[in-house]
């Protein structure tokens, strides 16, 4: 498909009575969309039922909105790139509702040479030919002319919150941990690992072989100098070596490398050599997701495959763990399910309960826990209302208990790639934490997933104060 080019117009090139439009129909995502980038968060502009029923008596976001594409309108058709605005004095003469299509159009209607300034008369028409706006809007025309690609509006996102780039601030009140990275030999590994030691998270021990690293390195531009390398002959001898530096006390945690997770984890789990506890070993993704409130833990997506009810303990455990080291002093635990009531036939209903029965007892501590819950109304407030769902937890999750690892995979990539968000991810349950990155993710999302290893290294040493639930 041949992408849409825009052309700009020079000063030279604009006549008086020039004109461009736009229609539109505004849809509730603009208006959401406009609201969190301007800070005008009021509920009657934002939700739907309310404009419903209340009807569109409100000026503030939907005709900043509508501002906004008037300096769409100069910025991307008339005069187009390399237009300066210097002003717009708009006057909106009715309110424009959700569902409500509009022309927007602007015309020229006076220029000055000298100063390439160009008046624009701007004019607002409702599907029902009512004039809701008008105004005049002054720009200074672009002297050069331009000709570039349409951005692709599909492909921009807001990212309304920034949850994981916090987490790799804290890491820089702290000291480096000494991080084993597993047969990082190829360039997103390596790339990973020193990345990290830039950012001051991590001093990396790269054990692998050390002719193929350097290779890699040469081949990326990646420099190894000052970097610690264990040279063993293959993947796994890296992943014995590196669980070894552990037991040594040389490394603080282990970051898996180019290797598979299988092969790494053999030797975490090893009864002789290994790295475990009493604890089962588990997942957890750390997700920021642009439509939630705040960052939320998704268990166990890589490591359990169809967890018992004693591993979903240590599975809701070890997530409590996490979120206390996170700084959630009291974290609300949300038990997934495809239904939100006990059915003797759905094992994860039934697994939901106990766990609930779990935690009044004692033998999951530190935590609120509420299940079974359906994932819609466990994410969403007005959800659990709709359902007369009576729940401290529904619609404030800080930690969703997945039914299995297949469940819980799929929210992850669906959450990645439908909805934008970032995931971190980490291995919990062993003596130190262990982190998991994929080719896939991009560069602040491996941070992140050193970010919190560092965090639960560093509580681990004492190193880092932790706020454990009452």
């Amino acid at each position: 498909m041949t992408s849409e080019i825009l052309e700009n117009r020079c000063f030279d090139e604009i006549r008086i009575g020039d004109s461009a439009s736009v229609t539109h129909t505004l849809s509730l995502n603009d208006v959401q969309l406009f609201a969190a980038v301007s800070g005008d968060l009021s509920p009657t502009r934002l939700d739907s039922e309310l404009d419903r029923q209340l009807g569109p008596s409100d000026l503030g976001a939907h005709s900043m909105w509508l501002g906004a594409q008037v300096s769409g309108l100069l910025g991307k058709q008339l005069p187009g790139p390399g237009t300066v605005h210097s002003g717009q004095d708009l006057e909106f003469l009715a309110p424009l509702a959700i569902g409500e299509e509009v022309t927007i159009s602007i015309t020229a209607t006076a220029r000055d040479a000298a100063s390439r300034r160009v008046s624009f008369a701007c004019r607002g028409i409702n599907g029902r030919g009512e004039t809701i706006m008008t105004g005049t809007a002054r720009v200074i025309a672009p002297q050069l002319k331009v000709r570039m690609e349409r951005p692709d509006a599909a492909q921009i996102s807001i990212q309304s919150h920034d949850n994981l780039g916090r987490f790799i601030d804290r890491c820089q009140q702290l000291p480096p941990v000494s991080v084993a990275v597993v047969h990082p030999c190829d360039e997103s590994s390596l790339a990973a690992a020193l990345q990290a030691k830039r950012e001051g998270l991590i001093e990396p021990i790269l054990v692998g072989p050390v002719a193929r690293l350097r290779a890699v390195a040469e081949q990326a531009g990646l420099d190894l100098a000052d970097v610690a390398i264990e040279d063993v002959p293959h993947s796994h001898a890296a992943a014995f070596r590196a669980v070894e530096l552990v037991r040594l006390g040389k490394a603080a945690a282990l970051m898996k490398g180019s290797l598979h997770t299988d092969e790494l984890m053999a030797e975490v789990v090893s009864k002789t050599t290994g790295l475990r506890t009493e604890r089962r070993i588990t997942h957890a993704f750390l997700m920021d997701v642009p439509t939630y409130h705040k960052p939320l833990i998704v268990t166990d997506a890589a490591i359990n495959i169809a967890p018992d009810l004693d591993t979903k303990r240590d599975i809701c455990q070890n997530a409590i763990d996490l979120a206390h080291v996170l700084g959630v002093e009291r974290p609300k635990v949300a038990i997934i399910c495809a239904v939100e009531s006990i059915n003797s036939r759905m094992a994860c209903t039934t697994d939901a309960a106990s766990l609930c029965k779990m935690a009044d007892r004692g033998q999951i501590s530190g935590a609120i826990l509420d299940g079974p819950l359906a994932l819609d109304n466990a994410i969403s407030k007005e959800a659990a209302r709709i359902k007369k769902i009576d729940s401290p937890v529904a619609g404030d999750p800080d930690i969703v208990v997945v039914p299995d690892l297949a469940a819980g995979n799929i929210l992850a990539k669906q959450l990645t790639f439908m909805s934008n968000a970032d995931g971190a991810g980490v291995v919990l349950g062993a003596r130190v934490p262990i982190i998991l990155t994929s080719r896939a993710d991009n560069r602040r999302t491996k941070l992140a997933s050193c970010a919190v290893a560092v965090l639960m290294a560093s509580a681990a040493a004492g190193q880092l104060p932790i706020k454990a639930g009452a």
